[in-house]
């Protein structure tokens, strides 16, 4: 079955969108810092969609999650923030619900006219929306049914969570994807099916656990898997290397081992780091040195040092295999990025991801935010994920509720 789109909504509905009442699911789950939204990607990846809607005259219903409140209301989750964010980016006035699915959200929406958009409060300040009980998810759904007559989900960040806006709700009113899905499922499907090649694969981030689906699924797809981060000390420990007290899963030592040997029998060419930065503890003014990947307790911080970032050369290294690669999928950054002492590596490996000549993808996450941190423009990359879990676990050949409801088959 082919995903049901945002171009077909019409058709299924039997009537044209004008004056017609579209919840949205949204994923506006964006780092706030006091109040205040210091990267608002997600709130821009959704307007593509939403100036679909507005520009056919529906009347606009967003719903999002923000952070994980326990089921109620919590005034440090709210929305209203990105309530007023969106208005800026659409240029229009944005009405803001201070509840779910109650008064204010029922008048909210009664209130808007054709074209005009309103924000509902966080979904997550109701526990039916992430209740592993189906009956009370559903219970939920049917309230949420009632602010709309039909659902474009368009928050891909979501899509592997059976949760009430994701799943229950697209089952109860005619759903269709968003552009924002629509391009997430085409783009990380190219990455599974059908890669341009050389396709290389770069993955960072703390845990080898985090990724042993992606990295199973995706090592006999391969040409280069380059790995970074915390997750290399893992496999240069499973080398023999010593590696002071950087992250180690001493428990993957073997599954690692076993990665090695299935590359070395495939073909597969991993590049594990030559070089990395330890330092002598966890802090942005740590000291610091390089030390080379056979060597890393052979620095004044001994066996005490951790490694922070992938050195210079390792760096290169990977810019170099990045370059001579058609098709690149980026997933985790190479060191603590946030502070500036061990930002380096990411930033090298992020470059050379803007010079690849084929399809770049930053697989949303902390890569996600590294880039912008960093400086680089989301245009710079042939696509940015804004679902960091969601895209690992489509990459790992998971089903996913959120897009299986909308008619998707792996």
């Amino acid at each position: 079955m082919a995903l049901r789109t945002l171009d077909t909504l019409p058709s299924r509905l039997g009537r044209s969108l004008a004056g017609t009442r579209i919840v949205v699911r949204c994923d506006l789950n964006v780092p706030l810092r006091d109040g205040v939204i210091t990267d608002d990607g997600r709130v821009r990846a959704s307007l593509p969609t939403l100036n679909a809607l507005i520009n056919q005259g529906a009347r606009v219903v967003v719903c999002s999650h923000l952070g994980r409140p326990a089921g109620a209301p919590d005034p440090q989750y709210s929305l209203e923030p990105v309530a007023q964010r969106l208005s800026e980016l659409l240029g229009q006035p944005v009405a803001f619900a201070r509840d779910t699915v109650g008064e204010s959200a029922r008048d909210a929406v009664a209130a808007l006219a054709d074209g005009d958009v309103a924000v509902i409060e966080n979904l997550r300040f109701e526990a039916g929306e992430t209740s592993k009980d189906d009956a009370v998810r559903q219970q939920f759904a049917r309230s949420l049914a009632g602010l709309g007559d039909a659902l474009v989900s368009d928050g891909f960040g979501v899509v592997h969570r059976k949760q009430a806006s994701v799943y229950d709700l697209a089952e109860l009113v005619p759903s269709v994807a968003g552009l924002l899905i629509e391009k997430e499922v085409e783009v990380l499907d190219r990455l599974t099916e059908k890669p341009e090649r050389p396709y290389a694969v770069v993955l960072g981030g703390s845990k080898v656990s985090d990724k042993l689906g992606v990295i199973e699924h995706l090592l006999p797809r391969v040409d280069t898997l380059l790995v970074g981060g915390g997750m290399m000390f893992t496999f240069l420990a499973a080398q023999g290397h010593k590696v002071g007290k950087s992250l180690l899963e001493a428990d993957q030592l073997d599954t690692v081992r076993g990665y090695l040997a299935q590359a070395r029998e495939k073909g597969i060419r991993i590049v594990l780091p030559v070089d990395a930065v330890m330092a002598a503890s966890f802090s942005a003014d740590a000291d610091h040195v390089v030390a080379a990947a056979d060597a890393l307790e052979d620095t004044p911080f001994g066996a005490d040092g951790m490694g922070l970032d992938i050195g210079p050369r390792t760096a290169e290294q990977f810019a170099e295999a990045i370059r001579a690669s058609t098709t690149v999928f980026w997933n985790g950054p190479m060191g603590v990025f946030e502070m500036p002492a061990f930002a380096a590596g990411t930033k090298t490996v992020a470059q050379a991801l803007t010079e690849v000549s084929g399809l770049s993808v930053v697989g949303g996450g902390d890569s996600a935010a590294a880039v912008r941190q960093l400086g680089f423009a989301d245009e710079a990359f042939g696509h940015i994920s804004t679902g960091g879990g969601a895209s690992l676990e489509f990459l790992e050949g998971k089903k996913l509720p959120g897009l299986e409801v909308l008619g998707w088959e792996q």
